[in-house]
Formats: structure tokens, C-alpha cells, sequence
């Protein structure tokens, strides 16, 4: 018997983060032990106030559908979110409440991509942009974040990839993998030259929005008027409110392409699970200390990180902005970014992600996580450098 599966199924990828956690839990079974600087989530718990809203609302006879776009209370909660936080006013009307951030890429990539469309992402990034770029049919057309710039993305270089053939452009600050974070007058620059190009649409993903250390303020895509009609927004509960397995995320859609969304959580999902939306909202519209804990020890871990990084020998390591990743510079260790996050797992006893698992721009870069304890992180370190100065480079 031969089933024949569309041939776009052969284009998808993966994330390799989760490839990494799954060997470091094999690695563990077999009673190593793995210090995993791998995964993006953080390793605190959901704040207790979260769960017993969800708690709550099961007790309260939440067991049902609730509508495709989510619960009235949470839409309104995010818009108003979001003009305490950045003065901006959002209509609840277009909020989309989706299981996770990866949703509204999906559905985003989904509605711009076909066979002769290009659609620009940030390289490296998250690895979800290209692989759903290349499933639609479109042309991926990576552009550059580099380190000379702090991996922040030029608006130059991004508005010299654009083509007729251009139909989205996704931009990532903060950022994952690099922990980059794109100043105020570089995302002006950006917005002042897409008015030569009305017909993009952009999908900025903002899920690092209040993970920022040194002074930095967030740039919010919302506080561009003249984009509003062609801007979708990325955000969600994952990563500031320690909530990654609650698949929470939500987005804010222009009216043209809010009933296509609508339309496509109807056909996939339903609905987000009823009373996750009601922690969500605790999440929103109660105390926020959590929030404020978990960055200033994300602040901690982060400064211990740079300094033991550029510590090891071959390695240098820029001192990252936002979200909770280290992007060193392996280059000179003389080892193959993925082979030697490879190697570091299995030989060292430390899981990280090579470079290249984040685009064709990422070798000679491996990916950390400081979402984990600050005495794990220095074991690491010291693993990492005892490693680097036996090991030969393979």
C-alpha cells in the first residue's frame, strides 16, 4: 500500500530545541548527568495566583467551548494591557486568544505563503519562520541578523531584500536565538521605508516584550499608525509569565485579516482550552511582582553567562539585550557549530543548540538558555571549559 501525502509535507521542519531535550532526557535515563542550557522556557513555576485562577474557573464550571477568538474578559485585558504598557489603543475586537505563540505564525505564513511569494525572516531566528515558509510554497528569503550590529536587524539591509515578489516580513526583537534587541531609531528607519511598499504586510513576534535588562525599552509595532492596517502582532503568556505548557498566546490582527484568522482557529483548534483563558487573565490583570523576580534573576544569570563565556577559550560572546539566550561566537574554537554542541552534550554533559539549527547565518554560533539556576550554569561553564581545552576540534 503506498499513501500519498502532499508533497509540501517534505518541506517542513522542526524545531531542534525539542531534538535536544529529548536526547538530554535519554542522556538522563541512562544516569548521566545533563545540565540542559538548551530549551527556551523558564525554570521558574507558574505564580500560584495564575493556577488558582484556573483552579477556579474548573470549579466554577469553565468546562466548555468558549468562542474561536477567546473569552471577551481576556480580549479586553490584553488591549488594555497593552495601552497601559505602551499608550496604544487595541479594540478587543482584534485580539485573537491562540494556543501558543507558534499559532499565529502558522496562521500568518499560511494566509501570505504560495509557490512565487517570497516572504523575508529574521537569520538566524526562530526556526518555525523558515519551516512554515518553505511548507506554503513560498520563497524564504532570509535576512541577516548580525553580530557587528548587536543582532539587532538593519532596516537598510531588510528593505533592500524587498521585491515585488515580497508579501510578508516577519521581524523578532527581542530575539530568539541571539538575544538582540533592535533600537527605537532602526525600527523608525524600518517603518519610514516599508511606506514604499503598502502591499507587505509585517508579522512583528514581541513573545520577549518585558524581558529586557540595561535601560532597554521595548519598541512596540503597535505605536506605528501607519502600519496598523497591515501589522499582525505576536505575544503570549509562555515566556513572561513562566506559562509554557499552558499553551497561551495571543495577537492582534488587522481588521482585513482578522476574520481569516477567526476562520482558521474554527477549522484547527476550536477554541483555546476554557480555563487556561481565565489564568491567562489572572496573569494580566493581577500582581506582577513574578514578572519583576524572574527578570532580575534572568539579569543575574545573564551577566554570569557573558563573563564566564568570554572566560573559555575560542569562544567571545556579546552581552545580549533582551529575552533569556547567550549567542557566543564559537568560531574560533575551530569546531563546526553543530558539532560541537553535539559533542559538549554527549562528551561534557551540556546541552546547547548550534547556530545553524537557527538559520544558514548561524554557524559559528551556539545557542544558550540562562533559563536555568545560576549554580548550573557556572557547572556548565566549567564543564564547557575543561572540555575546550582537552578536546580536539572534530
Amino acid at each position: 500500500m503506498t499513501l500519498h501525502v502532499v508533497p509540501s509535507f517534505a518541506r517542513i521542519g522542526e524545531e531542534n530545541a525539542f531534538a535536544v531535550l529529548a536526547r538530554a532526557t535519554e542522556l538522563q535515563r541512562q544516569g548521566k548527568d545533563i545540565i540542559n542550557l538548551g530549551i527556551g522556557q523558564p525554570d521558574f513555576p507558574t505564580p500560584d495566583h495564575i493556577v488558582e485562577a484556573a483552579v477556579k474557573a474548573l470549579r466554577d464550571g469553565h468546562h466548555g467551548y468558549t468562542p474561536a477568538n477567546g473569552i471577551l474578559p481576556l480580549r479586553e485585558a490584553v488591549a488594555a494591557d497593552l495601552h497601559k504598557r505602551f499608550s496604544v489603543e487595541v479594540s478587543p475586537e482584534s485580539v485573537m486568544i491562540v494556543p501558543g505563540g507558534k499559532v499565529t505564525m502558522f496562521m500568518a505564513i499560511l494566509m501570505f505563503g504560495e509557490p512565487g511569494a517570497e516572504i523575508l525572516y529574521p537569520d538566524p531566528g526562530f526556526p518555525i519562520y523558515r519551516s512554515m515558509i518553505e511548507y506554503t510554497g513560498a520563497t524564504p528569503i532570509p535576512v541577516p541578523i548580525r553580530e557587528e550590529n548587536g543582532f539587532a536587524f538593519s532596516a537598510e539591509e531588510t528593505l533592500a531584500l524587498i521585491t515585488p515578489k515580497t508579501r510578508l516580513l516577519i521581524i523578532n526583537s527581542p530575539a530568539n536565538p541571539t538575544g538582540g534587541v533592535t533600537p527605537k531609531a532602526e525600527v523608525d528607519k524600518l517603518v519610514a521605508g516599508l511606506a514604499k511598499f503598502p502591499d507587505v504586510a509585517i508579522m512583528s513576534d514581541e513573545i520577549y516584550d518585558q524581558m529586557l535588562y540595561d535601560g532597554e525599552q521595548h519598541v512596540c509595532l503597535l505605536s506605528y499608525p501607519e502600519i496598523r492596517d497591515r501589522l499582525i502582532l505576536l505575544n503570549g503568556w509562555s515566556k513572561t509569565y513562566a506559562m509554557t505548557g499552558w499553551r497561551m498566546g495571543w495577537s492582534v490582527w488587522p481588521k482585513p485579516l482578522y476574520d481569516n484568522a477567526r476562520k482558521l482557529a474554527v477549522n484547527s483548534h476550536s477554541c483555546v482550552n476554557a480555563p487556561a483563558q481565565w489564568a491567562g487573565l489572572a496573569a494580566l490583570t493581577g500582581p506582577q511582582d513574578a514578572v519583576g523576580m524572574m527578570l532580575a534573576e534572568f539579569d543575574r544569570r545573564r551577566k554570569a553567562v557573558v563573563k564566564g563565556l568570554n572566560a573559555l577559550p575560542g569562544i567571545s560572546c556579546i552581552v545580549p539585550k533582551g529575552a533569556f539566550y547567550a549567542f557566543p561566537n564559537v568560531s574560533q574554537t575551530g569546531w563546526k557549530a553543530k558539532k560541537l554542541a553535539s559533542a559538549l552534550l554527549e562528551d561534557a554533559g551540556v546541552a546547547t543548540i548550534g547556530g545553524p539549527d537557527f538559520g544558514v547565518h548561524g554557524e559559528g554560533y551556539i545557542r544558550l538558555s540562562y533559563a536555568n539556576s545560576l549554580e548550573n550554569i557556572e557547572r556548565a561553564l566549567e564543564r564547557m571549559g575543561t572540555f575546550l581545552a582537552s578536546a580536539k576540534a572534530a
